[in-house]
C-alpha cells in the first residue's frame, strides 16, 4: 500500500516525480519522500505527513537533477515512523542507491536474521531495506547484474525503482502482485504505480511493467530483460476493487470501467427492491453507478463527503458521539426520509464504520438500508502488501452474513459471489491473486509480519 514513482532525463526530474507523488497520494498518507541525481551529487528531501505538507517550491527547487525517484508510504511492515521514510538512501563503494519499493517480502524476517548474524547493520524496520542489503553485498561488478542478483534472493510482493546513481530501473516480481508502469514524456521516461500519475504530468502511457520484468535506464535509452519468468501471475484484485484510484488504468486495463462492470454483476446477483441505489462516498461510487444501471434503480447521492478535511484536527472528545466518522461524512435528510435505501459498498473490513454510517442514516430517517458489497466476504489476512489485519480481525472469519447484517444494523446484506467478481474482471481470472476471499496464497508464508516485527 504505497506509491513511488521515477523520472530519468528531464531537467526537472524533483518536479515531475512530486506531482506524480500527489497523484498516487491516495496510496499512502504517511510520509513522503523525493531522491534526485544531477550527476555528480545526490540530493533528497522526506518527511512525515502528505505530500503537500513535506515539499514547497524552496525544497523542490533544491532538488536538481535530471533523474528523481519518490514515494507515498502506508506501513504494512515497520512502524510509522521517520526512519521508515523512503527512498531509503545509502552511500556504498559502488555509488549512491535509493530504494522505493510498494510490496511485501515474505522471506523478509528470514533474510534480515541471516544479515545481522553475519554482521549488518539495518537501521529501519522497514523489510524495503534487506534489498539495499543485498545489493551492497553483491560481489558483481556490473550494476545490472548486482540488481538481478539482489532480487532473486527475495520473495514475496514488489514493485520497486531504483536509482543507482544515474541509472534509474523499475522492476515486478514475477507474480506481478502490485502495479507498476511505464511512461515517456518527450525524451524522457517515467515510472509510476499508476497510471494517473502519467496524466497529471501529461506523459505518454506506454505500457505495464511485467510480471518478473526488470527495466533499466540510463543515456543510452531503455534495455529490459525478464530473468524472473512467472509460470503464474497473482496480480491483486482488490487494486480493481478499493486501492487503485478510477482514473488509472492499471494491469492495462480501467478500474472505472471494471468497478462498474463490479456493481452491474452485483446487481444480477444480489437485487434490491428500494427506492434509489446510492453509495458510501467515495469508496462505493463506481459499483454504485453500475448496479443503478442494471437495476434500473434512480442513483441518489445520500451522504456528502468532506473533502477538506487534513489529517489534524480539534476533536471534541465526547461531546458529538462518532466524530470522526461525521466529520467526514453527512447524510442529505430531505432525501433519505422515509426511504428504501441500497447501499453499495466496495467491501467490509472489520464492520465498525458501516455500523456507525448506517445509525447514522437510520438517524437521518432511512425507512430501510439494505447493504449490497461488491466483492465477496473478506475472510484471510494479506501478506503481499495491502493492510488487512489478522484473522481475527477481519469480521467475515469469523461471523456469518446474518451475523454482520444485524451486527451493523441493516435490513438486509449481500455480497458479490467470488466467480461474480472474476467474471467481472476484464483480464482472465487466472491472473489474479483472490487470497483474501479464499485463502489460497499464492506464495509461502510463515506469518503475517507485524508493523514492528523487526524489533520483536
Amino acid at each position: 500500500m504505497c506509491g513511488i514513482v521515477g523520472i530519468y532525463g528531464h531537467k526537472d526530474a524533483a518536479r515531475l516525480a512530486y506531482l506524480g507523488l500527489y497523484a498516487l497520494q491516495h496510496r499512502g498518507e504517511e510520509s513522503a519522500g523525493i531522491v534526485a541525481y544531477n550527476g555528480k551529487k545526490v540530493k533528497h528531501h522526506m518527511g512525515m505527513g502528505l505530500v503537500g505538507d513535506v515539499f514547497d517550491e524552496k525544497v523542490i527547487r533544491s532538488l536538481r537533477g535530471s533523474a528523481a525517484c519518490g514515494h507515498v508510504r502506508y506501513s504494512t511492515t515497520g512502524l510509522s515512523h521517520e526512519k521508515n521514510i523512503q527512498p531509503f538512501l545509502v552511500t556504498l563503494r559502488r555509488g549512491h542507491i535509493a530504494v522505493a519499493h510498494n510490496g511485501n517480502l515474505t522471506n523478509a524476517l528470514k533474510l534480515r536474521r541471516a544479515m545481522e548474524k553475519e554482521g549488518s547493520i539495518f537501521q529501519t524496520t522497514m523489510d524495503s531495506e534487506i534489498i539495499v542489503h543485498l545489493l551492497a553485498k553483491s560481489e558483481k561488478k556490473d550494476s545490472k547484474r548486482g540488481v538481478v542478483e539482489a532480487l532473486s534472493k527475495i520473495e514475496g510482493s514488489y514493485s520497486l525503482v531504483l536509482m543507482l546513481d544515474n541509472l534509474l530501473i523499475g522492476a515486478r516480481d514475477p507474480y506481478g502482485f502490485r502495479p507498476l508502469c511505464l511512461g515517456q514524456l518527450g525524451d524522457s521516461y517515467v515510472l509510476a504505480s499508476e497510471s494517473c500519475a502519467l496524466d497529471l504530468i501529461q506523459a505518454d502511457y506506454i505500457r505495464e511493467i511485467e510480471p518478473g520484468e526488470i527495466v533499466f535506464i540510463d543515456k543510452n535509452g531503455l534495455e529490459s530483460i525478464k530473468p524472473f519468468p512467472g509460470d503464474k501471475h497473482s496480480l491483486c484484485i482488490f487494486e480493481y476493487i478499493y486501492f487503485a484510484r478510477p482514473d488509472s488504468n492499471i494491469f492495462g486495463k480501467s478500474v472505472y470501467l471494471t468497478r462498474k462492470r463490479l456493481g452491474r454483476q452485483l446487481a444480477r446477483e444480489c437485487p434490491a427492491d428500494c427506492d434509489f441505489v446510492m453509495p458510501i462516498p467515495d469508496s462505493g461510487n463506481y459499483a454504485a453507478v453500475g448496479f443503478a444501471e442494471e437495476s434500473g434503480i434512480p442513483y441518489e447521492v445520500g451522504m456528502i463527503r468532506n473533502h477538506y478535511i487534513g489529517r489534524t484536527f480539534i476533536q471534541p472528545s465526547q461531546l458529538i458521539r462518532d466524530f470522526r466518522v461525521r466529520v467526514k461524512l453527512n447524510p442529505i435528510k430531505d432525501v433519505l426520509r422515509n426511504k428504501r435505501i441500497v447501499i453499495i459498498e466496495d467491501s467490509i473490513v472489520r464492520g465498525t464504520t458501516s455500523r456507525i454510517r448506517v445509525r447514522t442514516l437510520r438517524e437521518a430517517g432511512a425507512k430501510e438500508i439494505h447493504m449490497r458489497v461488491s466483492c465477496p466476504p473478506l475472510r484471510y489476512p494479506c501478506f503481499y502488501g495491502i493492510d488487512f489485519p489478522t484473522k481475527r480481525e477481519l469480521i467475515a472469519s469469523n461471523h456469518s452474513v446474518e451475523w454482520i447484517k444485524n451486527f451493523i444494523g441493516l435490513d438486509s446484506l449481500e455480497y458479490l459471489s467470488l466467480e461474480g467478481m472474476l467474471e467481472s474482471m476484464m483480464l482472465s481470472r487466472d491472473e489474479f491473486c483472490t487470497a483474501c476471499f479464499n485463502g489460497n496464497y499464492p506464495i509461502k508464508h510463515s506469518k503475517r509480519l507485524s508493523k514492528n516485527a523487526f524489533e520483536e
